[in-house]
């Protein structure tokens, strides 16, 4: 898993206008967060961000914070826990980080993206991706960018379940292992043509119906002149 370091500042600045004003000056607040440790308030440019999320680990890369305390340059090793984006512009408000240990396993979630040509979208059939990522658990320098699922040999009503999945060595799945990744449904069949259809084939008895009104109302008539 690819490294790479952060430089950032230790943050004081607390609230919503102190913190918008951080953003206007191309600034993002974050936190780090450690078991049985006080929160750490911190800020750093959001260009040196955009390039750290922007390496092929994404979203799982492990970040080594570098800032100065005590007037001594000190690190801690993180992961991201959760990026809070801006609805309307997806710009990126805050950042939460997990400190980290290299030495001991933590728990993760993985893209997981197809590979190869499904061969029941071939037939005609639709791909779905039911489930996107995998929750696993491993060492930090373990976390693998993505896991592929091989789609290949998949035809129309097949499932690929997380248990065919190949898993590299030194790494646990949490999630359970029948839980569906991919499945090939068959194409819809239009009901609305087929409702048309049917529609048609009953106007001709309705206007056969209307043409025989008049008739019976002639009969009636009839009837009612002998009467009198």
């Amino acid at each position: 898993m690819e490294q790479v370091n952060l430089e950032v500042q230790l943050r004081e600045e607390k609230g919503k206008q102190a913190v918008k004003k951080l953003r206007e000056n191309s600034l993002i607040p974050a936190v780090v967060y450690k078991k049985a440790e006080e929160v750490l308030s911190i800020k750093f440019d959001k260009k040196d961000f955009h390039r750290v999320i922007h390496t092929q680990a994404g979203e799982n890369v492990i970040i080594t914070l570098k800032f100065k305390s005590d007037k001594k340059i000190k690190d801690k090793t993180v992961i991201i826990k959760e990026i809070q984006h801006n609805p309307l512009t997806d710009a990126v408000l805050h950042v939460d980080f997990n400190q980290i240990s290299l030495t001991e396993k933590i728990e993760v979630n993985v893209p997981i993206i197809p590979k190869g040509e499904c061969l029941g979208v071939k037939e005609g059939g639709v791909l779905a991706h039911v489930l996107k990522e995998l929750h696993i658990e491993c060492l930090p320098t373990r976390i693998p960018q993505s896991i592929e699922a091989d789609i290949t040999n998949l035809k129309i009503g097949d499932l690929l379940h997380v248990n065919d999945l190949l898993i590299p060595s030194g790494i646990k799945v949490i999630t359970e292992t029948d839980a569906v990744v991919f499945s090939v449904e068959a194409p819809k069949v239009e009901k609305v043509e087929v409702a048309a259809v049917a529609e048609e084939a009953q106007e001709p008895e309705v206007i056969k119906q209307k043409k025989e009104l008049p008739e019976e109302e002639e009969k009636t008539k009839e009837t009612k002149k002998e009467r009198e």
